[in-house]
């Protein structure tokens, strides 16, 4: 069993956690302009790196959502934090 960091809870069991994707896959904005292929690219497509990623994650025991840092190869977490920390337009540290 692998502990993930809850930013707000402390470490827990992976199987509290639901991944909700890769950080800054940004859902397609106006609701006739948006075409099948940017629905397809923001559904379908990932960037399902090798080594460092950035993610969305929620802990469904405390309902809350946040990003984490962790390298895909040996599922290391750097650090896991709150959307609103950090800088920048998105919400998110860069």
């Amino acid at each position: 069993m692998q502990l993930f960091p809850c930013p707000f809870c402390g470490p827990r069991s992976e199987t509290e956690f639901h991944f909700g994707g890769d950080a800054g896959n940004h859902r397609p904005e106006g609701f006739r302009d948006v075409t099948d292929g940017k629905w397809t690219a923001y559904l379908y497509e990932r960037n399902n790196l090798r080594g460092p990623a950035n993610e969305i994650w929620m802990h469904m025991t405390c309902g809350e959502v946040f990003r984490m840092e962790r390298d895909t190869v040996h599922h290391g977490v750097a650090r896991s934090f709150a959307l609103t920390e950090g800088s920048g337009d998105d919400g998110m540290a860069h």
